[in-house]
């Protein structure tokens, strides 16, 4: 389907204002550039680690929204949020205030990065496959994982899911009852059972992630009974700590970020068994020596620490 690209040229101070006037008007989804830098709050709140680096913020910003051009006559359009703009300017400045219109591609947005999705090898023996595609090679003993991460984060493809299904696969027994905390896709989890876990737990704040967990165990054929999903946060919901359970978990798996990671450090252990493993990934590595340091002061000793790229994973007791 196409969509028309509504856009306005103006300051980093009529942001809000230009946003509120956009959904006055019955536009939906408003998209802002601008190189205002992210606060520490909004960074751990988005769950981001790193940034690129932007250009210096000269008080410039273009707000956006796209429409469906049946719903809108553009003229009309354009004259509410020129008239919009003028009253905005008796109160902030407005900058150039220019309204552009551009058509977009007919494609599908939501699902067009699919064809660059293909089955792949993650180990020598595992294969990621999207479950829209086929598989033309499989040896005799290889695992295939069947994938569809909706929009939640994980294909297998990143080197810090590889760092995790290289330490799962050293760790994992047919004994074993694996936590994954920040299950996204539920990768980890699936990979672990096909592993030979006899259990997986999964947690996750995100609801999309969950809906997507939700649909891979099934397509990979999980029994009910050896996989079960929470919503929540496990750092500070004293509910999902219970349901998680204590002294459980042999192998507990968190691919996240540092900055989750550091406070996890504090919360974790009491859901470990006394000679369990905890694998952390997800790591930059400008930021391993913050997660190390977390580490060894909430009581762990670091069995290995194994790099990717950029990326480090610690394996710790």
């Amino acid at each position: 389907m196409k969509y028309t690209k509504v856009s306005v040229q103006t300051t980093t101070d009529a942001v809000d204002f230009i946003s509120n006037l956009f959904d006055e008007i019955g536009l939906e989804g408003i998209q802002i550039e601008d190189n205002v830098p992210l606060s520490e709050e909004d960074k751990k709140a988005m769950f981001i680690d790193i940034l690129p680096e932007l250009p210096a913020d000269e008080g410039k910003a273009t707000v956006s929204s796209y429409f469906d051009p049946a719903c809108f006559e553009l003229g009309q359009l354009q004259r509410k949020i020129e008239a919009g703009l003028e009253e905005i300017a008796l109160f902030v400045p407005v900058g150039e205030g220019t309204v552009s219109f551009q058509d977009t591609d007919d494609k599908d947005w939501l699902n067009n990065w699919k064809e660059f999705f293909k089955p792949f090898r993650v180990a020598e023996d595992i294969i990621i496959k999207p479950t829209w595609e086929t598989l033309d090679e499989q040896k005799e003993n290889d695992i295939v994982i069947e994938i569809d991460p909706g929009i939640a984060f994980g294909t297998g493809s990143h080197e810090t899911t590889k760092l995790c299904i290289q330490s799962l696969r050293k760790y994992i027994t047919p004994d074993t009852e694996l936590l994954d905390v920040g299950c996204g896709s539920g990768i980890l989890s699936i990979i672990g059972l096909k592993l030979g876990a006899k259990y997986a737990m999964g947690t996750d704040i995100d609801a999309h992630a969950l809906d997507a967990t939700k649909e891979n165990i099934k397509v990979n054929a999980i029994a009910d009974e050896k996989f079960d999903l929470l919503a929540g946060d496990i750092i500070t919901d004293e509910e999902i700590q219970q349901k998680v359970g204590f002294k459980r978990y042999p192998v507990i798996v968190a691919n996240i970020l540092a900055d989750i990671i550091i406070p996890l450090s504090g919360k974790i252990r009491k859901h470990m068994t006394e000679d369990g493993i905890f694998i952390s990934s997800g790591i930059i590595d400008m930021k391993a020596l913050e997660v190390k340091e977390a580490l060894l002061k909430n009581g762990f000793t670091i069995v290995e620490e194994n790099r990717m790229g950029d990326w480090v994973s610690f394996v710790a007791k």
